[in-house]
């Protein structure tokens, strides 16, 4: 109709919720919490203690190989570790395991496994070098 107004609804604007369910944090917030957990400085799990401990073992195995008379030694050093953590990734539950729990259960066990194995059979089965 002419010279009719057309009727517009008055609708009041959403409000937003005063106190949101999940707050996003701010920079000061993340900090403080950054702050206070640089504070703890041994494992939360006993799977962290032994993957410190595993870490160690094969980091002692590099050293015997690569300055040590006897390689072998150093390798079966590093094998013994992997074929370790391979044993306390199968034994240890995923909430204790820390660490060793990268993959699924059986993933980590296999990988573990196999290369320990692998590096523990080389090391067995290469020959002496006559002359080196």
């Amino acid at each position: 109709m002419p010279g009719s107004v057309a009727r517009v609804s008055q609708e009041e604007p959403a409000q937003p919720p005063e106190e949101l369910e999940d707050p996003v944090p701010t920079v000061s917030e993340i900090a403080e919490e950054i702050a206070e957990e640089e504070g703890r400085r041994y494992p939360s799990t006993i799977g962290g203690f032994f993957y410190l401990w595993v870490l160690a073992a094969a980091a002692l195995g590099v050293a015997w190989a690569w300055l040590g008379d006897d390689w072998r030694l150093g390798v079966t050093w590093i094998a013994g570790a992997l074929l370790a953590a391979a044993g306390l990734r199968l034994v240890l539950p995923r909430r204790d395991a820390g660490m060793l729990a990268v993959r699924h259960r059986i993933v980590d066990v296999l990988l573990l496994g196999a290369l320990g194995g692998t590096l523990l059979f080389l090391a067995r089965t290469i020959p002496n070098q006559p002359g080196l």
